[in-house]
């Protein structure tokens, strides 16, 4: 059998990682009375740090020869790459410049996570960045 006359079937694979990493919750848009106020106990002057899991979902053809959406073992490095090279066990706001002028919250972090796993993933193959900050704080980013 060629795999010509299979139907095509889509599927969503998920790679699950987790990370620690440090940050502060702090706009520079706002007064220092406004961030106090606004992120509470989370713009600590020293910060305060997560132990991150983020979920890596992709949507994309089951490849009817290889059986696969993507080989799991490739989408590790990209995630190596764009996760846990830059991230883990970094200070996101003085490690990471993309926090410079970026509040680090766990939405904004989500954000840099697509941004970055777009650039080396196939086209149109990512479809969610899921982020626990703790077990009851969870983001979703579809890149919209």
């Amino acid at each position: 059998m060629d795999g010509s006359s299979v139907p095509e079937r889509i599927g969503f694979i998920t790679r699950v990682q987790s990370f620690s990493a440090c940050h502060r919750l702090h706009s520079i848009h706002l007064s220092d009375e406004e961030n106090k106020r606004l992120y509470g106990k989370c713009n600590n002057p020293n910060g305060h740090g997560h132990n991150y899991t983020v979920e890596v979902t992709l949507h994309g053809k089951i490849n009817s020869f290889t059986g696969m959406v993507m080989n799991l073992t490739d989408l590790k490095k990209h995630i190596e790459e764009v996760v846990m090279i830059p991230l883990d066990h970094k200070n996101l706001d003085k490690d990471v410049p993309y926090f410079a002028s970026v509040v680090s919250t766990t939405e904004n972090l989500a954000v840099y996570i697509w941004d970055n796993m777009v650039k080396v993933l196939p086209p149109n193959l990512l479809y969610e960045i899921k982020i626990y900050e703790t077990d009851k704080n969870v983001v979703i980013y579809r890149g919209e």
